[in-house]
């Protein structure tokens, strides 16, 4: 029988439905993205007893845009108001993403926070990346999804009541007409064979406007589309992403 609550080197790892699992200190930020798998992990760690306090958002160096998102600062702040929370924004090049992002964990440690959420599934290398920069601050990371079956969550994620655009679509593995789509039982129904139900190979991103731990509905509308091509050093991909305000 495996354990409700996974020890892991610096921290917690919560497994499948670790009801009765509660935190030794809960005062907690989630590392937000804005998207369904960050919401659900966030209400997740709620429902187990975590104070989810901050929401750390990465943005990229300008400012102007959540980084793998593309999200505006208002509607992540509107997010944050509906879901009653303080937002917490750092801008970073990839160069120095891992510095600034432990250096805000190092802020809130010295505001006695003690735990990190995370909304990875199962990629070894992502829990890899924050065990470590987690034990660098003196947090534990928490990561509610970690190991559930993709498909799965990704059903979780509708029944629950979250209610989700796609804003980001990469043109190697999705047509352009699934940006800007409902993430609902018909999206997931018309997804390839080959595509992640959870889009956790970077296949899709999410915005999420609505939920079970939400105040109230986000007020947006999606007024376009745009073309993007990464940087030859990043892989040169196609990405389409839906412009919100």
């Amino acid at each position: 029988m495996r354990s409700t609550l996974d020890q892991t080197i610096g921290g917690i790892v919560l497994d499948r439905s670790p009801i009765e699992a509660r935190p030794q200190s809960a005062r907690a930020l989630c590392s937000f993205s804005g998207g369904k798998d960050s919401c659900l992990a966030l209400w997740r760690a709620q429902q187990l007893g975590f104070d989810v306090r901050t929401l750390l958002v990465m943005f990229e160096e300008a400012g102007e845009r959540s980084r793998s998102h593309a999200l505006p600062a208002h509607l992540l702040s509107r997010q944050a108001s509906a879901l009653g929370l303080e937002l917490m924004i750092r801008r970073a090049s990839w160069a120095d993403y891992e510095q600034v992002f432990t250096a805000a964990l190092c802020e809130l440690k010295e505001r006695e926070y003690a735990s990190a959420v995370f909304g990875d599934i199962d990629l070894q290398a992502h829990r890899d990346w924050e065990e470590r920069v987690c034990a660098a601050a003196g947090l534990a990371p928490v990561l509610p999804l970690w190991h559930r079956d993709r498909r799965e969550l990704a059903h979780e994620v509708i029944a629950s009541g979250f209610r989700c655009v796609v804003v980001c679509v990469d043109s190697k593995f999705l047509p352009d007409e699934f940006c800007g789509r409902e993430y609902d039982e018909s999206f997931l129904a018309d997804l390839p064979a080959e595509v992640d139900a959870c889009g956790e190979n970077g296949e899709f991103h999410t915005f999420v406007y609505d939920g079970p731990n939400f105040s109230k509905p986000v007020e947006f509308e999606i007024c376009g589309l745009e073309p993007y091509v990464a940087p030859a050093e990043y892989g040169a991909g196609r990405y389409l992403f839906a412009s919100l305000r």
